[in-house]
């Protein structure tokens, strides 16, 4: 039901009249045990998607705060395999929050594409985001998340125009990942004036939800791009909680789910209070 559950869970969102929050985390960061929890923490502190990043060791779309949390994941022995491992265990007490594995191409290749979308529906994976995969290298891996129910979802950017545009939407399914800075993650922010008409361009010509990322480290501007996109996306913010609290030898679950929880709920009441940014 990979497909399926991310189209129902982007049309009762559409129903209730608001944006998708979308955290990102690291599976294994800072370490598996710890990992696990914020996964399972994830849907009660506000998530309605959640992108679960693989680690790899060259991540080359990924700010430092990311490339560290990969670092930390690989250093405690975290793999592809133990990803999935954590989305089935995630499954078997929510069987209705969809999952996307977000991450590089290289230990995709190492499984074949086939080997690994079978085996990722089968965890319950509904979604992959392959960074740096271009649309003219994906056929492969689409026919493989076509016959598994998985969706692959692709990534716009600002300097993607109208043909290149065509190009990346035309073997997207579930939801249209849009890049609001150019640079890597973590780094710059989100402008939502300069968002909203790139958001309407990438919907009218996908026919699909937009979820924005890169760029949102705070409710006030998660806020600001709720009002514009489908989706907004955190990730960076929540790895560097992740970092704090080690740092500070704080609870580091009980930081993230509250770092999430106070991003879900400006998302939520983005569209019914009046704009502060």
């Amino acid at each position: 039901m990979s497909k399926a559950r991310l189209a129902a869970r982007f049309a009762a969102l559409k129903a209730e009249g608001r944006a998708a929050f979308v955290p990102y985390v690291m599976a294994g960061d800072p370490d598996p045990v710890t990992a696990r929890a914020i996964l399972e923490g994830l849907p009660a502190a506000g998530a309605d998607l959640i992108e679960l990043g693989f680690p790899f060791s060259d991540p080359m779309a990924e700010g430092p705060p990311i490339q560290r949390a990969a670092q930390r994941a690989l250093g405690h022995g975290m793999t592809l395999k133990a990803t999935l491992g954590m989305v089935a265990d995630f499954r078997t007490a929510d069987a209705t929050t969809p999952i996307i594995l977000m991450g590089y191409t290289n230990p995709l290749v190492t499984w074949g594409y086939d080997a690994f979308a079978r085996d990722a529906a089968a965890a319950g994976v509904d979604g992959l985001i392959i960074v740096d995969l271009p649309p003219e290298e994906s056929d492969p891996l689409a026919d493989a998340c076509d016959t598994h129910d998985i969706s692959l979802i692709r990534l716009a950017t600002p300097t993607s125009d109208d043909a290149r545009l065509q190009v990346v939407v035309s073997r997207t399914s579930g939801f249209v990942y849009y890049v609001s800075v150019a640079g890597v993650t973590g780094v710059k922010e989100a402008d939502a004036a300069a968002v909203a008409p790139q958001v309407a361009r990438v919907r009218a010509a996908s026919g699909l939800p937009v979820a924005v990322g890169f760029g949102i480290k705070t409710p006030e501007r998660a806020a600001a791009i709720a009002r514009v996109a489908d989706g907004v996306v955190v990730g960076s913010a929540l790895v560097d909680e992740v970092a704090d609290a080690l740092s500070d030898h704080d609870n580091v679950t009980a930081r993230v789910l509250s770092k999430v929880a106070a991003l879900a709920k400006a998302v939520r009441a983005a569209r019914t209070e009046p704009a502060t940014v």
